[in-house]
């Protein structure tokens, strides 16, 4: 139940990350200096925080994905969904963890 209403939550944030993307991209062919007046309003570390946020939201939806689409098409599915949350939450602790690492020293260099 819960991995469904996380799936949902993240599968929202990721289309409103992409509908921001679009629009603030295309402020770039209205006016440039607009552009880069916007670009600079994500270099605080606020924003580097919802950049790691983006980052468990987008994981976590592509690995649970997987999950749904084993459940639904995959004979053994439904028997086996607990085991494949349980390598849900390996995978994205393996993958999250070293990329958390990465984004910790770009968030260090760039604002201590």
């Amino acid at each position: 139940m819960w991995s469904w209403v996380l799936h949902r939550i993240t599968g929202a944030t990721i289309f409103f990350f992409l509908f921001v993307h679009v629009l603030d991209t295309a402020l770039v062919r209205v006016s440039p200096q607009a552009y880069n007046g916007v670009i600079e309003t994500y270099k605080t570390p606020i924003v580097g925080l919802m950049e790691i946020g983006l980052v468990v939201a987008v994981l976590y939806h592509a690995l649970n994905g997987i999950r749904v689409i084993l459940i639904d098409f995959w004979q053994h599915g439904p028997r086996y969904q607990r085991q494949m949350l349980w390598v849900v939450v390996g995978v994205f602790l393996a993958v999250f963890i070293p990329a958390l690492g990465v984004i910790g020293m770009h968030m260090a260099e760039r604002f201590l």
